[in-house]
């Protein structure tokens, strides 16, 4: 079989993207030329994957498509691996001024995420390294091996103010990788060692790991987390986060992080109108139940790629939904896909927007989810001493 990719107006032939092969924008979906169904070498490729195409970056010159070349020969294709590539990163802690969110500095540990979240806002990210939001997301994945390194020289700057660093903003430091690459982990044992407060949001029952990091930090009041749970079905989750951890294994590891003395709070994000809207209650119940103390939401977001890989999800798994869902969407956002604008990006407008938030305010209240976020202390930090600090004493 073979691909098709169009450059300039101009159509060459290019191989089908294997397993292991270099990176480079192809997609790994395709349609029959009959208009039937996918071709099954698509599904095989993408197996345990969330988005089902591998479209180019919108700042690439070319774009690429896969297209049945009408020989149907049968061809087995592994499923993409997930390649990782060391980044020496210049610096680590991201600043923002944004007014509609409680944190000025952030770090991700890492680029892309192999969760897989077929809704995920950060996708567009990727494009900026000459790469697809797509597929390429979750499997061209990038660690900051220096991140501790220089989250040390940072913190140690002369003139440098504590506030809580976000962790888990942009992409998950705890997706499957950080099993073996750590970054995470050794983030932390900065922040622990310097006494310097931090937030967490995470999908994947993998920060139960550091409760021993985090257990102390908190009885300080240096550390909270929250959790991510959009579903409780696992089907659900399953097609929509493909590599998170299930609903389950979520809920008990925020038990294990409350019992432990660890604040904890559930997100329930993003709320999919007509997908997982009817569990915004059901979600709140159980989470109260293992222990946690605060609740947020955030209603869908689709930026830029995210708008026709959230598409071309519900066209494959809920296709009776599309026109529906996409509606709904667009009820929320003024009309359009997306809008940024600061103060309503997170929880929309219009009738179903306040629809949501009065069942979410309703359902909070009565389990005593706090609406005020539970503050982290910030005087007892102790700056590192920098490079040659200790040969000044003597």
């Amino acid at each position: 079989m073979s691909a098709v990719a169009t450059i300039a107006k101009k159509t060459i032939k290019a191989p089908l993207l294997r397993a292991g092969s270099p990176p480079r924008p192809v997609a790994t979906s395709a349609r029959r030329a009959d208009g039937d169904s996918e071709a099954p070498f698509a599904a095989a490729a993408r197996r345990g994957r969330g988005a089902l195409t591998n479209a180019s970056g919108r700042f690439e010159p070319e774009t690429r498509i896969l297209e049945n070349d009408g020989w149907d020969l049968p061809e087995e294709l592994p499923p993409l691996r997930t390649v990782v590539t060391q980044e020496r990163a210049k610096t680590i802690i991201t600043r923002n001024d944004s007014p509609d969110i409680s944190f000025d500095r952030s770090i991700n540990p890492y680029r892309g995420c192999e969760h897989g979240c077929a809704y995920c806002y950060a996708r567009p990210t990727h494009a900026y390294l000459g790469l697809s939001a797509g597929l390429d997301f979750e499997t061209r994945l990038f660690s900051k091996s220096n991140a501790a390194a220089l989250l040390e020289r940072e913190l140690s700057a002369t003139g440098y103010q504590p506030k809580t660093i976000a962790i888990g903003t942009n992409t998950d430091p705890y997706q499957p990788i950080e099993r073996t690459e750590k970054v995470m982990r050794q983030v932390l044992e900065v922040l622990s060692r310097a006494n310097h407060p931090v937030g967490i949001v995470t999908k994947s029952a993998l920060i139960a790991r550091d409760i021993d990091i985090l257990a102390p930090m908190a009885e300080k009041g240096l550390a909270k987390v929250a959790l991510s749970v959009t579903t409780l079905d696992p089907v659900l989750a399953r097609k929509l986060e493909p590599r998170a951890s299930s609903p389950a294994r979520r809920l008990d590891a925020m038990r294990r992080l409350a019992e432990a003395g660890i604040p904890t709070a559930v997100m329930v994000a993003p709320i999919i109108p007509s997908i997982n809207d009817a569990e915004i209650e059901a979600i709140l119940d159980r989470a109260q139940a293992m222990g946690a103390r605060e609740a947020g939401y955030v209603m869908l977001r689709l930026p830029l790629e995210v708008r026709d890989i959230f598409a071309e999800w519900l066209m494959t798994h809920y296709p009776g939904k599309l026109r529906h869902v996409l509606s709904l969407v667009r009820s929320v956002r003024d009309g359009k896909m997306y809008d940024s604008t600061f103060g309503k990006r997170m929880t929309g407008s219009g009738p179903y927007a306040w629809m949501i938030g009065r069942r979410f305010e309703a359902a909070a209240a009565r389990l005593g989810l706090s609406k005020s976020r539970i503050p982290l202390r910030c005087d007892l930090f102790a700056r590192p001493a920098r490079q040659g600090e200790q040969l000044q004493l003597l």
